[in-house]
């Protein structure tokens, strides 16, 4: 039979970590690293387990995760956030997979994305598939971006069922973590060898609108995805932003500057107006009005 350990970094979440909790509460033990928060966290965590380690509250988050995963004894670890529940039909998949004579080192689960109250099935959230579950020894984060994945030594598979992940709850805690993502992913890039252009002012936000709302079906999420499309396409600006800053904000000497601008919104609009009639074209069901937007289509190219 195997055996499972369940490892759980917080800071302050008083009001989120017993659900996380008691979701784990069918492991065989529960490994829990306080990041020394001011809070009720600490006592509530004390209800549910012995093992629990405080350490400092590491910006790079991901550095107390993997000194978690070092204390776990059992021989699969499964890896959980404090806003992150694990479901009742996920429960009996994971049981299922460590009590067998197993060929893979690591699983990726699915993770429902509860952001601003609704489930977000689609605008890039879901699968939203998550390395969580692995053989102790076998994975850790590389510590380089706080939204890096768990890098596995071996070979992976996909379960079914989800975590279920209470994301953003409002508008302010979504600014408060832009802020923080954004400052560490404009330094991947600059450590990446990212070479500065002041068109990707406009390119980065619209292409990541153009990702979430279009190519990955966030029309489909109503107004939440239409809003979350934009707030993502804001995040990358502040991307573009905090690069440009750590610049000492250089200076853009053009003379054909406005017209430039211009052509990066005028290049925008297409791609949108393509999209749009994309998306028509596969929804409709007439033949001779389906032609006509392809030709539309063509003609906008």
């Amino acid at each position: 039979m195997g055996k499972l350990s369940v490892v759980i970094s917080a800071f302050n979440e008083e009001k989120k970590i017993e659900d996380c909790l008691k979701s784990a509460s069918f492991a065989d033990e529960i490994i829990f690293i306080d990041n020394s928060s001011t809070d009720q966290t600490l006592k509530i965590a004390k209800k549910y387990t012995s093992r629990i380690f405080i350490r400092p509250n590491n910006p790079m988050l991901n550095v107390n995760k993997n000194f978690g995963f070092s204390k776990a004894k059992n021989e699969w670890i499964l890896s959980l956030d404090a806003d992150e529940r694990v479901s009742p039909k996920l429960r009996e998949e994971v049981k299922s997979i460590i009590n067998k004579d197993q060929s893979s080192d690591g699983y990726w689960i699915p993770r429902k994305n509860i952001i601003f109250g609704k489930w977000i099935k689609h605008t890039g959230w879901y699968p939203d598939y998550q390395l969580r579950l692995f053989k102790k020894g076998k994975g850790k984060f590389e510590e380089k971006h706080v939204h890096e994945m768990i890098k596995l030594d071996g070979e992976s598979e996909k379960l079914e069922s989800p975590i279920i992940h209470y994301n953003y709850e409002n508008i302010s805690q979504f600014l408060q973590k832009t802020l923080l993502y954004a400052a560490n992913e404009a330094d991947q890039l600059i450590e990446k060898g990212y070479i500065f252009s002041w068109q990707d002012s406009i390119r980065f936000p619209a292409k990541e609108f153009v990702s979430r709302f279009f190519a990955r079906e966030g029309y489909k999420d109503g107004l939440w995805g239409l809003v979350l499309s934009l707030l993502m396409a804001f995040y990358h600006l502040i991307v573009f932003v905090n690069i440009w800053e750590k610049l000492k904000f250089k200076q853009i000497e053009d003379e054909k500057f406005l017209s430039k601008v211009k052509e990066e919104f005028i290049k925008g609009n297409k791609e949108i107006f393509f999209w749009f009639l994309k998306i028509s074209i596969d929804r409709t069901r007439n033949p001779l009005k389906k032609l006509v937007l392809k030709i539309k289509s063509k003609i906008s190219q």
